[in-house]
């Protein structure tokens, strides 16, 4: 059996569905598994990662574990992570966290999560996507009703990666040995900066798409009240500022790990195009 967490998520929910085309057994954590709306044959339980107690009943029989960390807030995270982790070790099952670059940076919610992970004594893989590129769908409501997307740092240069190509990477991880101790950094094919982005979104729809430069800190307030978290606002804009000076990484992990090149933003975008309609 294995567990995954977050399951009803965008990376979650790719990641169930390719375990269950492969014909694993899958038990999906929710917490409404009423309206989870998984393949037929995946077991969904309810469980909250903010009461790690909930978790343990559905820990049986599971051999490996995919880890979304669905705080943003470091205290929550040294409050909960280190009793999630020391659950799944106590079951003999292997972690592999959706973490991110920032674990880098010890204090961040993601090196607090990677650190209890660690050492908690169960075998381990942490992936650290770069952006994702399901993040932009943050502009398809500015796109739906016009052709002007408004949003700060139009040059920050992004290697956003498809959820597809995660979920590959994460099923991989899961199911074989190959990825122990691994620490993965996971980009798209090549950067674009968020301008491009845009047109490229504009080039899959059909429609001549502009960019507006949002001031800083009308996006900082907007932010604040989307994530109901300012310090987690001023982290991301403090990414998008660095990806201006210096572009984001773009590695090859899809690839070796998969055997396919990373999927393109254009591919995503035409993944999605619905989306964006």
């Amino acid at each position: 059996m294995i567990l995954v967490t977050g399951a009803t998520g965008t990376v979650g929910r790719e990641v169930v569905s390719l375990l269950a085309a492969r014909g694993e057994r899958v038990r999906a954590v929710s917490r409404r598994p009423a309206t989870a709306e998984l393949p037929d044959g995946v077991q969904v339980v309810a469980a909250d990662l903010a009461d790690p107690a909930s978790l343990a009943p559905h820990l049986t029989g599971v051999r490996a574990v995919f880890l979304i960390w669905p705080f943003t807030d470091p205290a929550a995270a040294r409050a909960r992570a280190p009793e999630v982790a020391r659950l799944i070790a106590a079951r003999g099952a292997r972690i592999v966290y959706l973490s991110a670059p920032g674990a880098e940076y010890p204090e961040t919610f993601w090196g607090i999560v990677e650190r209890a992970v660690e050492e908690s004594g169960a075998p381990w893989t942490f992936l650290r996507p770069v952006g994702f590129a399901a993040n932009t769908l943050g502009w398809a409501g500015q796109i739906r009703a016009g052709d002007v997307v408004r949003w700060p740092y139009g040059a920050a240069a992004r290697s956003l990666v498809h959820e597809r190509d995660l979920a590959e990477v994460a099923v991989a991880a899961l199911t074989t040995d190959d990825h122990l101790g691994a620490r993965h950094l996971i980009s798209g094919p090549t950067t674009l900066t968020q301008e491009e982005q845009v047109h490229a979104i504009g080039r899959v729809l059909g429609r001549e798409l502009r960019w507006s430069e949002q001031p800083v800190e009308e996006a900082r307030r907007a932010l604040t009240a989307s994530f109901g978290d300012a310090a987690f606002a001023d982290l991301a804009l403090a990414g998008w500022a660095g990806f201006v000076a210096e572009p984001e990484a773009v590695t090859d992990t899809v690839e070796t790990v998969t055997g396919h090149p990373a999927r393109s933003y254009a591919e995503w975008v035409a993944d999605h195009a619905a989306d964006f309609r």
